[in-house]
């Protein structure tokens, strides 16, 4: 549940994003070095995009940092003023950065997004197909149990077939299928399996325990291997 009284700044802050926030614009995957795919990253509509002005992209970075520490310490309803506390920042900087609560999760779910990206590219250039894709998969299925709450409120926000949704959604196909294309070249993988397919069955394990999960993605990745004729 949100906190009502976080929902409005104090009478001090300003609530307009800064001219530097609106005309940039935030992507998530768009980093990894993997060619066309991150090239052709889908830019994430959101509210407040990262400035580009250094000392204000710092106090950005700090509150997204705090942020995702205190939803992850005491969830998504953790008050804005806490936040601020957490990042070093005064109150009005926060509602400067962030006029609402859902223009701050959808900062911390593109951070979680990217990061979650930039691991499928890491790991295809650091590991063996199989091994890469085996790696991507656990990792994601922790991030699933840990945000579930995080992209539940923002899609209360948004809706779920909202366009930031839609693009976080391509930027994270285009990483799954890399991680799924080598495979497949490799032999590791049945040609006729879906990327799509198999991260609905990893956003299952979202309420199970991490060991539950762990022999879940186990189960999967063997049922991705080729059949013997």
């Amino acid at each position: 549940m949100r906190a009502p009284n976080d929902l409005q700044p104090p009478a001090e802050a300003t609530p307009t994003p800064p001219a530097e926030a609106q005309a940039s614009t935030a992507q998530a995957c768009g980093t990894g070095p993997v060619g066309e795919s991150a090239s052709s990253a889908r830019a994430i509509p959101v509210t407040c995009a990262r400035p580009t002005r250094a000392d204000a992209a710092r106090n950005y970075d700090l509150l997204v940092t705090a942020a995702r520490e205190a939803f992850a310490d005491h969830g998504t309803s953790t008050s804005l003023e806490e936040i601020a506390r957490r990042a070093g920042v005064g109150i009005g900087t926060l509602y400067r950065r962030f006029p609402t609560r859902t223009a701050l999760l959808e900062a911390v779910y593109v951070d979680e997004i990217q990061s979650v990206c930039d691991r499928a590219y890491g790991f295809s250039e650091e590991l063996p197909p199989f091994e890469a894709l085996s790696a991507w998969l656990h990792s994601l299925a922790s991030y699933a149990a840990s945000k579930h709450t995080l992209a539940s409120e923002l899609m209360d926000a948004l809706g779920k077939d909202s366009e930031f949704f839609k693009a976080c959604k391509v930027n994270l196909r285009d990483a799954a299928d890399l991680l799924f294309g080598n495979a497949k070249q490799a032999g590791m993988v049945r040609d006729d399996v879906q990327a799509m397919d198999v991260l609905r069955l990893i956003s299952a394990t979202h309420d199970t325990d991490a060991d539950q999960a762990a022999r879940l993605i186990n189960i999967i990745l063997a049922g991705l291997r080729p059949q013997p004729n």
